[in-house]
């Protein structure tokens, strides 16, 4: 080959690479960012994720992309290793629709009508019009649609531009005789995965293959070999990336590897020992495009119908080459820096993500509310760790939503990230004041005080008003029920009203000479720390009603329900009222 021809090949395979990266870009932008979710929700039975695994990898045009993704699931703990690995599998699959893809490069020759379908002219009019869109286009799912076009027209220029730099090598000796060499085997599997290594893209490996068969002189014998090393090959992009993963997540991505592994192991033992039997005459057949397009289909087919029964095995397997370390901390938590480049599961982890803060933030009011009756040091710290990890998720939370909203986000996400930008503070505040009531009850067991009967029955009462504002505000979050949210707003006026009618009693008591002034230090601020906690509440509560609204106006709606006061919230209110009566 010419230093010409070299440079061509080079810059087919960039332009191969980067149409199929735009394309597949395109296509996703186009879905709306709705095939991630898809494929995250609608994994629960293996024939499932299979299909999608195919479906969501056939549209994106990576098998990597797609499972890196899912090691991205398993990594948030969004989904167990052993869906991820049927997911794999349909990716697996999945990815072989670029040779088809691909195959359009090999339309030209045509005369009269059909000359139309040609490669150069449906290039030519895929391209033009991909840039009108893109140019000329206001609207944005347009402009990603010319974003499709472009990059279709630029993956068959790359083609084209490889075929016709390789289109000489068929009259080389040496390349026949290194296509020969590549008829064992062993050998050519090597060669094919280090190929497809080295690209980091089974489909860019499976389309160079495809670029060479033009020259005339690839047989199916040295072509398998070479389409069985790819496929093994496409694992390694996937097992970079996980690098840094949790345990989980390095047995998902191992997992791919340990499937292309066993799967071309499998169908090549079984292939080249009937070989040697029967001596299949078909292996000296020169294929073309079109051919391999469909041996590698068929190849993947296989695997998958290989692997599919043993999906507990290739887990067990994965297990036993990534072991869990005896005193590893498994982390509750992992927000996937890999999501940010899909909005869409960036959200649907960060929504998941706060349920948990919620539900951590719950937790510390009640073990802080705990410890009025039974005070111990073990459960005050816990209630200061809880803190501490409050603060720990608002922080990660916040970083991760602002490197969000620099991403391109739907108007349902825009909506989502506001909602989850307005309540993650509340949910850390009311961590915070369950490290104030703490600190509270502690001081009340160091100092041995003692509260009057009547004292005590309020902060009973209060307690079991705190625990149930608490319960609605994060079961009406985590579900994004606006009508459970309701509740919560009656009953903060209610809270509102106990805090001053404790404060008035305790001055009366105070008079009385019941209760003492160092009583009353700590009695006043249990009311206002439980006083501020039913305040947060209401901000999620609202923020969750504006947000289905489609609007997001706290006091617009605070104003509506102070002047309106409705039938729904003044019987929530008269009910609250008497159940949490201390009068």
């Amino acid at each position: 080959m010419s230093v010409t021809e070299i440079a061509s090949l080079f810059t087919g395979v960039a332009l191969f690479l980067f149409g199929m990266s735009l394309m597949g870009d395109g296509l996703k932008r186009v879905s709306g960012n709705k095939l991630e979710p898809i494929l995250f929700r609608l994994t629960g039975t293996p024939l499932r994720g299979i299909v999608l695994g195919a479906g969501v990898t056939a549209v994106i045009q990576s098998s990597s992309a797609t499972s890196v993704m899912v090691v991205g699931f398993v990594n948030s703990k969004m989904m167990k290793v052993r869906q991820a690995i049927s997911v794999i599998l349909g990716a697996i699959l999945g990815t072989s629709i670029t040779g088809w893809v691909v195959c359009l490069s090999y339309m030209n020759g045509a005369k009269g009508i059909t000359s139309l379908f040609s490669t150069t002219t449906l290039t030519g009019i895929i391209a033009v019009s991909g840039i009108l869109c893109r140019m000329f286009s206001k609207n944005q799912t347009r402009r990603h649609v010319g974003d499709i076009m472009l990059g279709f027209a630029v993956l068959m220029v790359g083609m084209s531009s490889m075929s016709g730099s390789v289109s000489s090598l068929g009259e080389q000796p040496w390349f026949t005789d290194l296509l020969t060499s590549m008829t064992y085997p062993i050998l050519g599997i090597l060669v094919g995965l280090l190929f497809s290594a080295v690209l980091q893209s089974a489909s860019a490996a499976v389309g160079i293959v495809q670029a060479l068969s033009f020259t005339g002189v690839m047989t199916l014998g040295s072509s398998l070999p070479l389409l069985m090393g790819i496929a093994i090959g496409a694992s390694v992009p996937v097992l970079l990336t996980a690098l840094g993963a949790s345990t989980d997540g390095k047995r998902t991505a191992v997992s791919y590897l340990v499937a292309s592994f066993m799967g071309v192991m499998a169908l090549a033992s079984i292939f080249y020992i009937s070989d040697a039997i029967f001596h299949f005459s078909f292996l000296n057949r020169i294929v073309n495009p079109m051919t391999l397009a469909l041996v590698n289909t068929i190849l993947r087919f296989l695997m998958l119908c290989v692997l599919a029964p043993f999906t507990d095995v290739l887990e067990a397997v994965a297990s036993l080459i990534i072991k869990r370390k005896a005193n590893e901390q498994i982390e509750s938590v992992r927000l996937e820096e890999r999501f940010l480049a899909h909005p869409a599961l960036a959200i649907e982890q960060i929504r998941l993500t706060i349920g948990d803060m919620a539900t951590k933030a719950e937790e510390s009011i009640t073990t802080s509310l705990g410890l009025l009756h039974h005070y111990n040091e073990s459960t005050f710290y816990q209630v200061c760790e809880l803190e501490t990890l409050g603060d720990r998720y608002e922080d990660a939370l916040g970083s991760y939503l602002m490197r969000l909203t620099g991403q391109e986000l739907t108007e349902v996400q825009g909506r989502a990230a506001s909602l989850y930008l307005h309540t993650l503070s509340d949910f850390e505040r009311i961590s915070d004041h369950a490290q104030n009531i703490a600190h509270n009850y502690q001081e009340v067991h160091q100092k041995q005080i003692r509260f009057s009967d009547e004292a005590m029955r309020e902060l009973d009462v209060m307690t079991r008003a705190i625990k149930e504002i608490l319960r609605l505000t994060t079961e009406a979050f985590i579900t994004a029920d606006p009508k459970l949210a309701a509740r919560v707003e009656p009953l903060e006026e209610v809270i509102d009203d106990l805090c001053e009618k404790m404060k008035l009693h305790h001055v009366d008591r105070l008079q009385k000479g019941q209760c003492t002034i160092s009583q009353g230090f700590v009695f006043n601020d249990l009311s206002t720390n439980f006083d501020r906690v039913s305040d947060h509440c209401s901000n999620i509560a609202v923020a969750i009603i504006e947000m289905e609204a489609d609007e997001f106006d706290t006091h617009k709606y605070l104003g509506k329900i102070k002047e309106k006061q409705s039938p729904e919230f003044q019987k929530l209110f008269e009910s609250y009222t008497k159940e949490y009566a201390i009068d």
